[in-house]
């Protein structure tokens, strides 16, 4: 082993661990590792920073833009009134239809986008039917993930995969090119989740999920007034109780109180209660007794006629991670307040501002029509209950969408290389103001696109310094004797392993190097290696640690093991979709 191949392999053992414990965001990961390769003699700046010259990083951006024009646009919504119509009355066939829909709009937005954008409807779908949402939001969004393979932009693996095997001298993968593995995975995923999957996962008996979202779980502060019945009455003996509403902690004068049943409560005393969303709103209706907010001092009164209630979700791997709501201010930002937070299985602080947020907290929210639409321009937070959020621009959203169509069609039929095409689109939906230009950039998910930068110009690291050639013959020693399908096999469970401590994309970029290699050393076609790799890495149903997982992890109430239970079948079905497909289509004898 040389000294580069040592270095190489050593960062990325380092970059994986990193990656898996999130206490260092991707993007700065990604940079670091760059500059240690830089540092340590293994790449030249121009070498480091040549994955941020690929054609993909222009593609994604594009793709990006895009996906917030339809967005903001609403159109993408009446998508969601299909499952209404298609669902019909029994479990089996809404799961049919819920996937259907899911996987033809993650073709071609982001798998995280149409799971935030479906899930709204697929809630009020379920309390309509009188059915457990619990039973959907899982096949929703294992449905995104399966319509993302299908196309080259259906997520950015595949456009990050496709920029790679460019770099490495291999044709990269044209528009609809994986298609016919995909709609084979969203057949076959979607049977299974429709007359076996759904049945493996929890009934909660709820009437909605937003409901649900309430149960004893929220968390919020409320500021008693000089003229307010509880001033003066003991914890014991006074309505609180009664009401559903448990008081956590009592703020006075700076002091955090731990209450007996027998405290008296003053006047200006803060309330760190926990209560039902039902349960808060009754406290609204209290003279003297108001909401203190989550992310602000709580010395106001916030309620008013024209408010309204609404809550959002954290989504995963957004910009908020990690800071509190005191830090956020999102009132004095977007002009709402938060008054309530919720997180699945973890007890809070009493300080509830000082909650760092995590992917899939769930927040109630009040603020006006317009000032909730203004928030959800920040896609970091996702607005549920989207009637009431923003007035949507339908006509704007259909050139959005005939410019998106229109690119598509242009780069199948290789009219114009996809990337002009998304280009021109995008310039499109610009100019007729579908996106605000100030707007644009803070659509672009900044950080994936500096993963993937980073994480093609590693690829090339490896490949380079011999590192993809050392694994590769640690892997052909190994899998060779035992066949063909073997070592696909080793390349397949590899690869859908990986994105449990790293993200799907830079799974894909780690292995795919390593893929070629092999493909190279035992005479075998290196681009049905990374064909095979670059679906794997799309596919890890078996943990919710992909985004568009973790957006429903939370709402759905579910457990680490059941992702396992569905998770586990769907892995084994897209195994075997894979061994037998990939190989007849893309040959493995050049």
């Amino acid at each position: 082993m040389t000294y580069d191949i040592f270095v190489v392999l050593v960062l990325l053992v380092v970059a994986m661990v990193a990656f898996f414990l999130e206490r260092i965001s991707i993007d700065v990961i990604t940079l670091s590792l760059l500059a240690a390769l830089v540092l340590l003699g293994i790449l030249t700046p121009a070498e480091a920073f040549s994955g941020f010259a690929n054609e993909v990083i222009v593609v994604l951006c594009c793709v990006f833009v895009l996906s917030s024009a339809l967005v903001r646009s609403g159109i993408m919504e009446s998508v969601g009134k299909v499952i209404h119509h298609l669902a019909g009355r029994g479990e089996g066939r809404a799961v049919t239809a819920i996937m259907a829909v899911s996987a033809g709009m993650s073709a071609f937005i982001s798998n995280t986008n149409s799971t935030a954008i479906l899930m709204p409807a697929v809630m009020e779908f379920s309390r309509r039917a009188k059915f457990s949402t619990s039973r959907f939001l899982i096949p929703l969004a294992y449905a995104s993930m399966l319509g993302g393979a299908c196309t080259l932009i259906g997520t950015s693996t595949n456009l990050a995969s496709s920029g790679l095997m460019r770099t490495f001298g291999l044709e990269p993968i044209s528009m609809f090119e994986l298609a016919p593995v995909g709609l084979a995975m969203v057949v076959a995923g979607t049977t299974w989740m429709a007359l076996v999957g759904y049945r493996t996962l929890p009934k909660h008996d709820e009437a909605t999920l937003l409901e649900e979202f309430a149960i004893d779980n929220y968390l919020s502060q409320i500021k008693v007034g000089e003229s307010s019945d509880l001033v003066g009455v003991a914890l014991t003996d006074s309505w609180l109780g009664d009401a559903g509403v448990t008081v956590l902690a009592i703020l006075r004068e700076g002091k955090k109180i731990f209450p007996r049943a027998e405290e008296v409560m003053l006047a200006g005393d803060i309330l760190a209660v926990q209560a039902s969303r039902t349960e808060l709103l009754d406290l609204d209706e209290h003279p003297d007794l108001s909401f203190g907010p989550l992310d602000s001092p709580a010395d106001e009164d916030f309620t008013a006629a024209d408010v309204k209630l609404a809550e959002a979700v954290v989504m995963p791997r957004s910009q908020v991670q990690g800071k509190t709501l005191r830090k956020l201010n999102l009132r004095r930002r977007y002009g709402v307040t938060v008054f309530a937070a919720y997180r699945h299985g973890t007890p809070y602080p009493t300080d509830v501002a000082s909650l760092r947020l995590r992917e899939g907290d769930v927040l109630l929210l009040q603020g006006t029509p317009e000032s909730l639409a203004l928030l959800q321009s920040n896609e970091s937070i996702w607005v549920l209950g989207q009637l009431e959020r923003q007035r949507f621009r339908r006509r704007r959203g259909s050139i959005a969408l005939v410019a998106l169509l229109g690119a598509v069609a242009s780069a199948a039929v290789n009219w114009v290389p996809v990337s002009v095409a998304l280009l021109v689109a995008s310039l499109i939906v610009v100019l007729t103001r579908g996106v605000a230009s100030n707007d644009v950039y803070g659509s672009i998910e900044w950080r994936i696109i500096v993963l993937i930068g980073g994480m093609t110009s590693f690829g090339v690291a490896m490949e380079t310094s011999g590192a993809a050639d050392y694994l590769a013959g640690l892997i052909t020693r190994l899998a060779e004797p035992l066949g063909l399908y073997a070592l696909m096999s080793a390349f397949i469970v590899l690869t859908m392993v990986l994105p449990q401590p790293l993200s799907n994309a830079a799974a894909a970029l780690v292995v795919l190097p390593v893929a070629m290699s092999t493909a190279s050393q035992i005479g075998v076609d290196p681009r049905s290696l990374a064909i095979l790799v670059t679906l794997s890495a799309s596919l890890s149903f078996i943990a919710p640690l992909e985004p568009a997982c973790l957006l429903v992890y939370s709402p759905g109430r579910y457990r680490f093991s059941d992702y396992m239970k569905a998770g586990f079948p769907m892995s084994i079905i897209a195994f075997l979709v894979l061994l037998i497909l990939v190989p007849l289509i893309w040959p493995l004898n050049p």
